[in-house]
C-alpha cells in the first residue's frame, strides 16, 4: 500500500512542555483543598468557643429549656453563619490570590474546599461542644441541670462559608488586574 507509513511514529498525547503546567495546577488544587480544610477545622473549634450553651434541667427523663436558655438556644445557628461567612471570605479571598494560574480552576477548587471546609467545621464544632441533653435527660434525677448541645437548626446555614468563600474569589477575580504573559488572556 502506498503513501502509508510501515513505522507510524507513537503519537505523544500530552506535550512535555504542558507537563510542569499540569503538576503546578494539581499542586495549587491540594493546597486549596488543604486550605480549606485547615480553615474548617479553626472554624469549628472557633465557633464552639465563643458559644454560649443554653441552660435547660432534665424533668421526667426529658430535657426542658428554663427561661434563660430559650433564647440562646438558636444562637449556636447564628454564631455557625456568621464564623462561617468570615471562615469563606478568608478562604476564598486568599486561595484565589495565591493560586491563580487557572481561575476556572481554581474556582472549582475552592467551591469543593468550602464544601470540605463546612462538613469539617460542623464535625469539630459538634464534637467539641457538650453532648446531646436529650440523652443525658433520660438517665438525670428530676430538675438536674443540663446544658444544651452545639448543632445547627436547618440546611440554609451550611450555606454561609461555600458563599462567602465564592463571593470573595469571584471579587478578586474581577477586580484584580490581569496578568501579563506569553499567551492569549
Amino acid at each position: 500500500m502506498s503513501g502509508q507509513l510501515s513505522h507510524p511514529e507513537p503519537i505523544e498525547s500530552e506535550p512535555r512542555a504542558d507537563r510542569p503546567a499540569r503538576r503546578r495546577l494539581l499542586a495549587d488544587i491540594l493546597a486549596i483543598l488543604a486550605t480549606s480544610l485547615v480553615v474548617g477545622v479553626v472554624a469549628g473549634f472557633v465557633w464552639e468557643r465563643i458559644w454560649t450553651p443554653p441552660t435547660g434541667a432534665a424533668f421526667q427523663g426529658k430535657w426542658i429549656l428554663d427561661g434563660d436558655g430559650l433564647p440562646k438556644d438558636f444562637s449556636s445557628t447564628g454564631i455557625y453563619v456568621l464564623v462561617a461567612v468570615v471562615a469563606g471570605l478568608l478562604v476564598g479571598t486568599v486561595t484565589s490570590l495565591a493560586f491563580d494560574h487557572d481561575e476556572v480552576v481554581t474556582l472549582a477548587a475552592i467551591v469543593v474546599g468550602s464544601l470540605v471546609a463546612t462538613a469539617v467545621m460542623w464535625w469539630v464544632g459538634t464534637t467539641l461542644g457538650p453532648p446531646d441533653p436529650a440523652v443525658l435527660a433520660k438517665t438525670a434525677d428530676d430538675f438536674e441541670p443540663i446544658v444544651g448541645d452545639l448543632g445547627v437548626s436547618g440546611k440554609g446555614a451550611f450555606c454561609a462559608l461555600p458563599f462567602g468563600a465564592v463571593l470573595s474569589a469571584a471579587a478578586v477575580f474581577f477586580f484584580k488586574p490581569p496578568r501579563r504573559g506569553p499567551g492569549p488572556r
